[in-house]
């Protein structure tokens, strides 16, 4: 089970497709009201798992402050403003698809920051800190920046915004901590980091795909009678990927070291989709399934552009070995 798990994690790419047709299918097809009811099962499912293993203490380490600050000005000062931008361009005459590009550019940094920033060969400890500090500070923040920007076109209750978070983000997170202290207490810190913390983020996919299966289910009528809506999604979300891995490269190739660059770049790309995701389909109810098909396609571009940014990191910031030699050399000659 485990290692289908890992096999379906490893191949979103593939996958999310898939369940995104899935759920198109079944929508079309068959009655989807009862799916109403598995969108706080598989919420929970989603985040929990992926609390569990979240490294809070990381944030009190030293070092690397240049990519933290640099990296947080991005994320709450350039990237909300450019999907808010991108979606009066592309959505003025449907505010939710826009509040689902400004809801996936709110919550920055995942699980697969850390993980494509090791892939990358990145600083690992930079990137665990931008996803602890991104986690909070977007989850505190996204209230208040969807009723500055959407409060005008969209019935929004501040409050209900920030118990929905409380309930999706807070509420995991307290329960992922002392799950974690219990597993550690019990097992050790060695055997829970080897064997037992690596098995709980694959559970939190079922949830992404439960999800996605839901949005696309309950939207599934809408994209039959009109499918370039697809289309119209993916253009945005394109622009808004492509000017953030642009944007993010120049700043960490300019300013920072190879390992902190990388460790920037995909702590201000990769977006916390399933955060997004949940409150999108949760705070809005049914009209905010507008807001979770475009959160949806944001996954297929999300995971296909960091692969394929991988690939090009060590043309555009040198290979990694390079920098640990050049490292090797300056530091006796400071002596």
């Amino acid at each position: 089970m485990f290692a289908l798990l890992q096999k379906i994690s490893k191949n979103l790419v593939v996958v999310i497709p898939v369940m995104m047709v899935a759920g198109f299918v079944y929508g079309v097809s068959a009655d989807t009201g009862w799916l109403k009811s598995m969108i706080v099962p598989f919420t929970f499912l989603m985040v929990y798992p992926m609390m569990v293993t979240l490294k809070i203490r990381k944030v009190f380490e030293g070092g690397d402050v240049k990519a933290q600050i640099l990296t947080q000005l991005i994320n709450f000062g350039l990237i909300p403003f450019l999907a808010f931008g991108v979606g009066l361009l592309f959505f003025k005459d449907n505010p939710y698809m826009a509040l689902g590009l400004l809801l996936a550019g709110l919550v920055p940094t995942s699980g697969m920051t850390i993980s494509w920033t090791g892939f990358a060969k990145g600083n690992m400890s930079a990137a665990i800190k931008m996803t602890v500090i991104g986690l909070i500070l977007g989850s505190l923040a996204t209230p208040f920046y969807v009723q500055a920007f959407m409060g005008t076109t969209i019935d929004i209750s501040l409050l209900a915004v920030f118990r929905q978070i409380v309930f999706i983000v807070f509420l995991p997170m307290v329960l992922g901590f002392l799950t974690q202290w219990f597993l550690v207490s019990r097992y050790g810190q060695g055997l829970f980091q080897k064997e037992i913390g690596p098995k709980f983020p694959a559970f939190s996919t079922l949830g992404v795909l439960g999800i996605v299966f839901v949005a696309l289910a309950l939207k599934a009528k809408t994209i039959a009678s009109a499918p370039e809506v697809l289309l119209d999604i993916l253009v945005p979300l394109v622009i808004i990927y492509g000017v953030n891995f642009v944007l993010s490269t120049v700043v960490g190739k300019f300013f920072l070291s190879r390992g902190d660059a990388i460790a920037l770049v995909y702590g201000s790309v990769m977006r916390n989709l399933s955060i997004a995701l949940a409150i999108a389909i949760n705070a809005f109810g049914t009209k905010g399934s507008d807001a979770a098909l475009v959160i949806a396609m944001a996954y297929v571009i999300q995971v296909q552009s960091a692969a394929w940014y991988v690939r090009f990191t060590p043309k555009i910031f040198g290979d990694s070995q390079a920098e640990s030699m050049q490292g090797a050399v300056t530091v006796p000659v400071k002596g």
